[in-house]
């Protein structure tokens, strides 16, 4: 399938002005009635949003969710009311009461873009560079969907950045990885406005941008007036006939058109004030009151819209013509979308048992190739650390082909969480990316994003505690992972053997609300037998509720109950230092606690918990938090391990001095 033109319809010069103003008008009403927000961006940009809106954006307002629309992301997301005005006027469910209701608490215009809030917007974006971020993760999707079913694709992706989204460094990270690719269904406008918040741009960056991205391997142009609606229109339509991404810098004024504060930073964030406000109007000719699209707009938008949707209904009549040709292919197509998995994967997972001792990341690399059996859409890869981090899923895709499931990130630690948002919110695809563990700090604000956006990605973290050995301590995580528990709607894992393994990727697959960290080991460890005999999947998912004993029975002794709580590797150790503790004659249970968060406390045993990192989030959870509080060292993992009291002996003597002091 190829890009079908979105419209028949051209508005005119008088139409255009007059839709620009309204955009403009319309985003400082919503800044001046919340008292708060920022007018500038939306005002110098909106000649560009609506020359893409109203010539080449592919959509159809009636469905947001229509599998094949352009995606469009405003990556400045400061600007959201220039965004809230757009859809708005194209008939998105916004009405005008929710423009009055700007910035308010309850609204659907909160004060930054947020995904599942506003009919229409693709991503959260403020946190700058990360629209850009995810505007290439969804051209990325674009091509692999395109690549498995090229008959019902043909669709775009489109951004507009500020300077700000250029500073920040993730933008170089996927702007070398995009053009890298080849990504040429990825259009980008520059809003060069040459201001920050606190200042001119040449305060602190003088980068000349479109030097910058032309040796990235995009295809570059330059608009020097911002205002040209034709100019812009040329450069849009030059860059979807070019095979590279385009990178279009557009040259214009913030807060154009407010006397005494256009083309300086007092136009940024706050609002015009009603006297400036009224002067900008009268200025342009307005003279409609706040919050008025004139009938002339509106009549062409809706007359957009509706070449939208026949642009829609053409597409649904090629899924038609393709289901029936491929039923199978369809059907797949579908279920991917719908985020359902095949019916086949727990059995898959469950063939993945082992006897022998081996590294949870290699569980978890035998778990990734039973899953990709049965579930096609899953698709992801590694910041360069595929084989380390037990994620090697075949060839990776590259501009000649991107019909395989593995993506090679490069070192890029936040690009690639932020472009796996994008791919995941792009729909059709399950995405996972690997790193190591201390380097979840890297990706962290993107990783905040799929929490926030609740967004099912897939965080595969290995190496996970000071175990990782003669790497040394910058290499061994300490804090991370109580660092990530704190992360709102983030559900962390961390399995202490193949079965746990094979459990954690059924959880993350089977959540589609939220993203999930899979924390992983370096070293081999045990395969544990749990008491009682009890079988997949119940003894899996009672060690996930921690209610499944590990090891021990209850016992009729005279000596207090003990139950030592432990997650991952040091689900062994505790089984081991529980074995000599109940040939002393205490009654012991040992509990894995794969996801803490499922953790519930009997009070009437002493409960110890036994964990190779911060004992922050352990303390006053359990009577005993045993744990690293300290940065480790450089040296063979187990004599790393031993040093920090990692051993049978050394958890039997904190025991025994927690005991003496509690009795």
């Amino acid at each position: 399938m190829t890009d079908i033109a979105p419209t028949t319809f051209t508005p005119s010069v008088e139409t255009d002005q007059l839709a620009v103003d309204t955009l403009r008008f319309l985003a400082a009403d919503m800044v001046e009635a919340a008292q708060s927000g920022h007018p500038g961006m939306p005002m110098g940009a909106a000649p560009m949003a609506w020359t893409l809106w109203s010539r080449h954006l592919r959509h159809d307002p009636a469905d947001p969710e229509w599998a094949d629309r352009d995606r469009f992301v405003l990556s400045a997301g400061h600007g959201s009311a220039l965004l809230y005005g757009l859809l708005h006027l194209f008939g998105y469910d916004l009405p005008v009461e929710e423009l009055r209701r700007f910035r308010q608490l309850g609204s659907r215009t909160p004060g930054h873009p947020e995904f599942g809030q506003t009919p229409g917007v693709e991503c959260t974006t403020g946190p700058l560079g990360q629209g850009l971020a995810m505007a290439v993760g969804m051209a990325l999707a674009e091509r692999m969907t395109a690549a498995r079913y090229p008959e019902i694709t043909g669709h775009r992706t489109y951004a507009i950045v500020g300077d700000g989204c250029l500073m920040e460094g993730v933008s170089h990270e996927v702007a070398s990885f995009a053009g890298h690719l080849g990504l040429g269904g990825l259009t980008v406008l520059w809003d060069d406005n040459e201001i920050t918040i606190d200042g001119a741009v040449g305060r602190s960056c003088g980068d000349d941008q479109v030097a910058r991205f032309a040796p990235y391997g995009w295809h570059t142009e330059v608009v020097p007036d911002g205002t040209d609606i034709e100019a812009i229109d040329a450069a849009l339509t030059r860059a979807k006939g070019d095979p590279r991404p385009s990178f279009l810098a557009v040259r214009t004024v913030i807060g154009h058109g407010a006397p005494g504060v256009a083309g300086t930073p007092k136009a940024h964030g706050s609002p015009l004030g009603a006297q400036r406000l009224a002067q900008a109007k009268e200025l342009a000719g307005w003279t409609l009151p706040p919050f008025t699209v004139p009938e002339q707009v509106e009549s062409t938008c809706a007359v957009l819209a509706a070449l939208g949707g026949a642009e829609h209904a053409t597409w649904l009549e090629e899924f038609a013509a393709f289901d029936a040709v491929a039923p199978v292919r369809a059907a797949e197509f579908r279920r991917a979308h719908a985020r359902l998995l095949p019916a086949g994967l727990p059995d898959a997972l469950e063939a993945v048992a082992a006897r022998a001792p081996r590294a949870t990341r290699q569980s978890s690399q035998a778990c990734l190739h039973a899953a990709l059996s049965v579930m096609p859409e899953l698709v992801g890869g590694s910041a360069d650390l595929a084989g380390s981090t037990g994620t090697v899923c075949g060839e990776v895709v590259h501009r000649d082909d991107f019909s395989s499931s593995a993506v090679a990130f490069g070192i890029r630690e936040f690009g690639m969480a932020a472009i796996l948002n994008g791919m995941s919110l792009h729909g059709g695809f399950r995405v996972f990316g690997s790193t190591f563990l201390v380097f979840a700090d890297y990706l962290r604000p993107a990783l905040r994003l799929s929490a926030l956006m609740g967004q099912p990605v897939i965080y595969v973290l290995t190496h996970d505690s000071v175990a990782v050995g003669e790497d040394g301590p910058t290499h061994q995580p300490v804090e991370q992972v109580e660092s990530l528990r704190v992360i709102p709607g983030l559900q962390v894992l961390r399995p202490a053997d193949d079965a746990e393994t094979a459990l954690a990727w059924e959880l993350a697959l089977s959540r589609v609300d939220g993203p999930t960290a899979l924390i992983l080991s370096r070293q081999s460890l045990p395969q544990l037998e749990l008491a009682e005999s009890a079988t997949w999947p119940d003894s899996a998912l009672s060690r996930a509720d921690a209610v499944g004993t590990v090891a021990g029975r209850p016992s009729t002794a005279a000596l207090p109950s003990i139950h030592i709580v432990a997650t991952g590797s040091e689900v062994a150790l505790a089984v081991a230092a529980a074995e000599q503790l109940r040939a002393e004659g205490f009654a012991v249970r040992v509990v894995s606690v794969m996801d803490r968060t499922r953790f519930t406390r009997d009070a009437a045993a002493h409960t110890i918990s036994i964990e190779a990192g911060s004992t922050a989030g352990w303390t006053g959870l359990v009577d005993l938090a045993i744990g690293i509080d300290d940065f480790g060292h450089s040296g063979p993992g187990d004599e790393v391990m031993a040093r920090h009291g990692f051993t049978v002996r050394a958890v039997l003597d904190r025991i025994r001095e927690y005991l003496d002091g509690a009795l």
